[in-house]
């Protein structure tokens, strides 16, 4: 043995991480996620959908992640790149589902809020934003109040400044330039904290009930509400029976009542009703008639209703409405019964059902002329097979009827009549439905 002592092995030492390494090492993570973002344009639309929507939420939960630990820095810049490539991938893939579509608004609003986190500069992201609205295929969502502390004062007049600029050289007659143009003016005008510039700028370009409806609600808001009730009572009358226009008289009415305009609201109902008199509109009547104490105008609808009905008999339909929700069964069965053609089949069918449940006797005559318009409905492939359940409801009537044989006669007449069409007649037999 010898004797010096043996010499021990030193231990292996390993020097810790520096926070650069970290951030290196997540950085590389994060290009990793971003690249498989990068979509060949020749790959087949339908292929890789899947793969490419999951690609896009891990990249998200990741850069959550990130943001909420307060490394928004890091993915500020990443996730930029994201929505670039995501936006140029959605016009080569089939995204009729709208998934791809959501999850690129998804991270298009979890830029928004990194960028909050961790501003970049504001000319940059103002170029960036103006460029995507008004260069882009439409896609995402632009929501300038997202950005709006992200951008500071000089970002936002930077916005302004390059929208001012690309609206002298915009082609007036490209739909989508004109209208990237207005959306960002609008957005900065109600970003502006300047309610009358806001609805000013609104009001160049009263195109529908939507513009009418935003200038209503920053006026509400603002507590002007006499302004409000102004420019809702407007769009109504200047966007008669556009859409959205429900939403505006709704807003209208509360308005009115919310003070003091109780007969104001009632009249503004009842206008409705009789410029377009439908079950929706009697609803809203009655209803708001209830909330301020009026007079049931049930009895004033259901006169003006036939009357329309004399004027235009497709508001028999209407009618038949009315009458049925106020629990006048009878007098909406016999307002059918006046002109059943007013009706579509499926629609008649449903009345007819209804009233099979209560008179039975009734339907058994109409449910005949059904069953025969069925089958001889040659632009409905599936015509003979239509047919059974209207057999099957026939049957079900005569039998509460107490006329067993009034179905038994019409099955053998209705098999004789059509018995050069084998395949109804093999498509009665399989039913049960034999003579």
């Amino acid at each position: 043995m010898s004797g010096r002592g043996e010499e021990l092995p030193r231990p292996l030492t390993r020097s810790r991480p520096t926070p650069g390494d970290v951030e290196h090492s997540v950085s590389s993570d994060l290009t990793e996620l971003v690249d498989r973002l990068r979509r060949d344009r020749r790959a087949h639309p339908y292929r890789g959908r899947r793969e490419y929507s999951l690609a896009a939420r891990e990249l998200g939960d990741r850069c959550t992640g990130l943001i909420e630990a307060g490394s928004a820095a890091t993915v500020v810049p990443v996730l930029r790149k994201a929505v670039d490539r995501m936006t140029t991938a959605l016009m080569y893939m089939d995204d009729s589902s709208g998934v791809v579509g959501d999850d690129l608004q998804q991270i298009m609003d979890l830029y928004a809020r990194a960028c909050v986190a961790s501003p970049p500069p504001p000319k940059s992201l103002a170029g960036w934003l103006v460029k995507l609205e008004c260069d882009g295929p439409g896609w995402p969502r632009i929501r300038l109040r997202d950005f709006a502390s992200a951008l500071g004062a000089k970002g936002l007049a930077e916005v302004d400044r390059l929208v001012a600029e690309r609206a002298e050289v915009a082609d007036p007659d490209s739909w989508t330039g004109q209208f990237a143009i207005r959306d960002l003016r609008q957005q900065l005008a109600e970003v502006s904290g300047d309610v009358d510039r806001y609805v000013r700028v609104l009001a160049e370009h009263l195109e529908s009930a939507v513009q009418y409806q935003r200038i209503v609600d920053v006026l509400r808001s603002s507590g002007r509400v006499a302004e409000a009730i102004d420019w809702a009572q407007r769009g109504l009358k200047d966007k008669a029976g556009w859409p959205h226009t429900e939403e505006l008289r709704d807003t209208l009415v509360d308005l009115l009542l919310d003070h003091g305009g109780e007969a104001e609201a009632l009249a503004v109902r009842r206008a409705e009703f009789e410029r377009h008199p439908t079950l929706t509109a009697f609803r809203q009547w009655t209803r708001t008639s209830a909330h301020v104490g009026a007079t049931d105008p049930t009895s004033s609808a259901i006169k003006h209703l036939r009357q329309r009905v004399a004027e235009r008999p497709a508001y028999l339909s209407e009618l038949v409405d009315v009458l049925a929700a106020t629990g006048a069964h009878d007098e909406a069965w016999t307002a059918a019964n006046t002109d059943p053609n007013q009706f579509g089949r499926q629609r008649w069918i449903a009345l007819l059902e209804q009233r099979r449940t209560t008179d039975p006797r009734d339907v058994i005559m109409p449910y005949q002329h059904v069953i025969e318009a069925q089958v001889n409905d040659s632009g409905d492939k599936q015509r003979y097979r239509g047919a059974l359940p209207l057999l099957d409801a026939l049957e079900q009537a005569c039998e509460a009827a107490e006329q067993r044989d009034a179905f038994t006669t019409f099955l053998a007449d209705f098999r004789d009549r059509h018995r050069r069409r084998p395949t109804l007649i093999k498509t009665l037999d399989s039913a049960g439905f034999y003579q």
